[in-house]
């Protein structure tokens, strides 16, 4: 493998966009060369904005390109398998950013092709490479706060996205969608998850009951070790974007995030305020840029997978659970999701 990678992305909605300039000038030991995306439009607007020559309508094209030595994938959800099992079977190294599929079947069959091609494969998940979460997880690790005990993680957006994309036929749902990144990090911090039980609701925008979705849940968790966690998803945040972990050990707490922006606060005789986090890029960029560029040393450095495609086909499997806990509103065990 060469020493600079030739780094393909396929899908440049708002997410796609950035990663594909972050790989023009911000990630080492790698370079964009080539940009894909069924809108041709917005394809052809983003490889001339960072002067990429090879732009493509179709993702096989990319793939089959032979600058392309690596290929990162943030297509909406329900195209990931199709262009996953593409990407293996030419033995490209894949980035793909989670969820890991709308389906659970159609999830555990790309861990088979992955499987079987021996092709490299990391997962996105971000927020294993934030500087809090990075640092809890090392405290952990050394036994600063004993045995953890319980998990308490909130995920609320500050307003809903479009119905577009929140259409649970290729977003997966809240569950899956925003869930999955808290569910994730209760595996990463507390191990296995046995069971779960949601309840949610379509509160605050009725419009969403149209495409079968909801805008709130609570999910409870048992972990396999006997630790209790509960996971907090909110589409209305409406004050900021608002990112929290609290870990309970046996010996002490750690709390993760932040949802003042700028450290200055206003004290007047009216009150004391603050701003807010405004959106996921601005409070997780660097966590996004770390990841890719883990990606890309584990590649060049030959080094395996931080985040495996079964991290992904595990945290889809208990965001499974709790979607179907809210739908028949009852406590589900992750074994029975199959």
């Amino acid at each position: 493998m060469n020493n600079k990678l030739g780094i393909g992305v396929i899908g440049l909605g708002r997410l796609g966009a950035a990663y594909a300039k972050y790989f023009t000038g911000r990630i080492t030991g790698a370079t964009l060369v080539a940009v894909s995306d069924v809108n041709e439009a917005a394809a052809t607007a983003s490889a001339t904005q960072l002067n990429v020559s090879s732009v493509y309508s179709r993702y096989q094209d990319l793939i089959a390109d032979e600058t392309v030595d690596a290929i990162v994938i943030v297509s909406p959800t329900s195209t990931h398998r199709e262009i996953v099992t593409e990407a293996a079977n030419h033995g490209k190294p894949i980035f793909c950013e989670k969820p890991l599929s709308i389906n659970l079947a159609e999830a555990r069959d790309m861990l088979q092709v992955v499987n079987e091609t021996k092709v490299f494969f990391q997962m996105g998940f971000m927020r294993r490479f934030d500087k809090g979460y990075v640092a809890a997880r090392s405290k952990i690790d050394k036994g600063a706060i004993g045995t953890p005990v319980l998990f308490k993680s909130s995920s609320r957006d500050p307003y809903r996205p479009s119905l577009e994309y929140l259409d649970p036929a290729h977003s997966g749902g809240l569950l899956v969608d925003c869930g999955i990144h808290d569910l994730d990090l209760g595996r990463w911090f507390m191990g296995d998850i046995a069971s779960v039980y949601t309840i949610g609701g379509t509160l605050a925008y009725p419009e969403m009951k149209t495409i079968g979705d909801i805008d709130n849940a609570v999910t409870s968790l048992y972990f396999a070790s006997g630790a209790l966690g509960v996971i907090d998803l909110s589409r209305n945040g409406v004050y900021g974007y608002d990112i929290r972990t609290e870990i309970l050990g046996t010996e002490g707490t750690l709390k993760i995030g932040y949802l003042r922006e700028t450290p200055i606060m206003v004290m007047t005789k009216d009150g004391i305020t603050h701003d807010t986090v405004p959106y996921f890029t601005e409070r997780f960029e660097q966590a996004y840029i770390s990841q890719l560029q883990n990606f890309v040393d584990n590649l060049l450095q030959n080094r395996p997978p931080t985040v495996t495609c079964a991290d992904g086909v595990a945290a889809l499997q208990a965001s499974a659970a709790a979607t179907l806990s809210h739908q028949e509103n009852r406590p589900v065990k992750i074994e029975e999701v199959s």
